[in-house]
């Protein structure tokens, strides 16, 4: 029996405060692009190739209650 898995990007939602956003918006000004397009290049720049690279990057980030991932639909 074959299993087709289709791979579906997740959608990362990041919870922040007044003073976070205000933080995000001013560095991404600077940067010269949006806020969402800003926030991709800043989670880019960390590489994740391997399972153990990814299992690093979630052990850093967990707890973090602002992080939520959701698989899109």
């Amino acid at each position: 029996m074959t299993y087709i898995r289709d791979t579906v990007p997740a959608i990362l939602t990041v919870r922040l405060t007044k003073k976070e956003e205000g933080i995000l918006a001013k560095r991404s000004k600077q940067a010269g692009m949006k806020k969402a397009t800003f926030v991709r290049q800043l989670i880019r720049q960390e590489e994740i190739v391997t399972g153990a690279d990814a299992l690093a990057w979630s052990e850093r980030h967990a707890g973090d209650q602002r992080l939520r991932i959701i698989p899109r639909k």
